[in-house]
């Protein structure tokens, strides 16, 4: 469906706009209003070019502005002064407020939650993760039909999809819910898809991990080091978007999937939340949640409560989740570690993943939160099967293994349930016991 709204709202920003940013601090919130530098690092994210930031701190907002008219007046004359095109408010204006200010500054204006919006339709690549972000978008533009162009409160009647003595505001509405409707219809048949593969992983009984963490905090980068693989990773916020699926084996724990989601960030607009909720529904359906934090980055404390929130928010705070400290190597002088609760049980880990130190650790941390998932068995390879015993060393562990009498190998094995159905299908190889305890059967 055409919607000539939708294209005439949405104009094209990461066209290098000549942008000025205005990053406001409200002194009487308790809430964190995120950094000067990572708002600059939105927008050049969406390839704008920023001429300059003007921070501002208030104690409170004003209903007409959002900021006083002595800093409107201010950002006016900057606007004139330097041709600018676009400005952007570090936090989110009610339409009134974005309507007002387009005709005061004479430009366009838009806030945070509109530039991450603008940024996930530039970066979004699949078919479902480009519905979503339209979605998204929608969404967000419903709310904003109100933008101050008079041609919204004409009348227009009885031609094409016009009734007779509806007005363009009307028309536009109505269009905006037949295309949400539409899309919904859509990303359905997606979503029962995606739910077929997760029934086919769990009737497989395949230990799920996900990736989850800030933005930028090297997850598609440990992804590829973990599973060997070649998905996009850049240092700049949402790389990411599109949910990335991959089985892997993992050393001491055998098959596993892995998969690779959206970046988090503060204030991460609900509408996204919303539209992306099949993409973080590898979240909530992993075994175990790998949280991906930059390690070198000052404010890593408060991102990772950030993060949490977020968690929480799609109903994945109960997932079992190890804390992956990353980027150590941007940290002088600092070595791979892993740190242990009072119960013995490794909580964080700390690693690169662009050099790959610290990733055995990792795999060690794996083993023990995957451990529930794993069988312990006993298995006999005949002569002509004794090849396999390499293969498993590769992928699970061997915790006792002996050569009898008849040259057949006599194998205790810690593996996963689905790897060792996998093992008794091969020719040469029958099981002489398994159990879930980790104590050994083995005589």
């Amino acid at each position: 469906m055409s919607m000539e709204l939708f294209d005439r709202q949405k104009e094209a920003v990461g066209q290098g706009e000549r942008t000025i940013l205005v990053h406001v601090e409200l002194t009487s919130s308790n809430h964190s209003p995120g950094s000067v530098e990572e708002f600059e690092q939105l927008a050049e994210s969406s390839g704008l070019n920023i001429v300059d930031t003007l921070n501002i701190k208030r104690s409170s907002t004003k209903a007409q502005f959002f900021i006083g008219t002595g800093k409107v007046d201010e950002l006016a004359k900057l606007v004139n002064e330097n041709e600018i095109e676009l400005v952007i408010f570090s936090l989110q204006l009610s339409p009134s407020q974005e309507r007002n200010l387009e005709k005061a500054l004479k430009c366009q204006v838009m806030d945070r939650t509109g530039l991450i919006l603008d940024i996930f339709a530039l970066r979004a690549s699949s078919f479902e993760g480009k519905l979503q972000v339209e979605l998204a978008q929608l969404k967000h533009l419903s709310t904003r039909l109100v933008r101050g162009w008079t041609h919204l409160e004409r009348q227009k009647g009885g031609i094409g999809l016009r009734g007779p003595g509806e007005t363009q505001l009307e028309t536009d509405k109505r269009l905006i819910s037949l295309r949400i409707k539409n899309i919904n219809k859509r990303l359905s048949k997606v979503h029962k898809q995606h739910d077929l593969g997760r029934k086919s992983r769990v009737k497989n009984q395949l230990p799920m991990i996900s990736l989850a963490g800030y933005t930028n905090a090297g997850k598609s980068t440990l992804f590829n080091l973990l599973t060997k693989s070649e998905v996009y990773a850049d240092d700049k916020l949402f790389a990411t978007l599109d949910s990335t699926i991959r089985r892997v084996m993992l050393p001491a724990s055998g098959e596993a999937v892995i998969a690779d989601t959206v970046g988090f960030i503060q204030d991460l607009p609900h509408e996204l939340i919303e539209a992306f909720k099949s993409t973080l529904e590898e979240t909530r359906q992993a075994n175990v949640l790998l949280h991906v934090v930059d390690a070198s980055d000052p404010n890593s404390r408060d991102k990772i409560e950030q993060v949490e929130e977020i968690i929480e928010q799609i109903d994945a705070e109960k997932i079992p989740r190890i804390i992956v400290m990353n980027k150590i190597d941007d940290i002088n002088d600092f070595h791979p570690r892993i740190d242990k609760d009072n119960e013995g049980n490794i909580y964080r880990v700390w690693l690169s993943a662009h050099t790959g130190e610290g990733v055995d650790l990792l795999y060690e941390a794996l083993s023990q939160s995957l451990s529930g998932m794993m069988t312990f068995a006993s298995i006999k390879l005949d002569v002509q099967s004794a090849y396999i015993r390499s293969e498993i060393h590769k992928v699970g562990f061997i915790k006792k293994e002996i050569m009898n009498e008849f040259g057949q190998w006599l194998l205790e094995i810690n593996v996963t349930s689905h790897y060792l159905e996998r093992l008794l299908d091969k020719q040469g190889v029958s099981l002489l016991w398994k159990q879930k305890s980790q104590q050994s059967q083995m005589a």
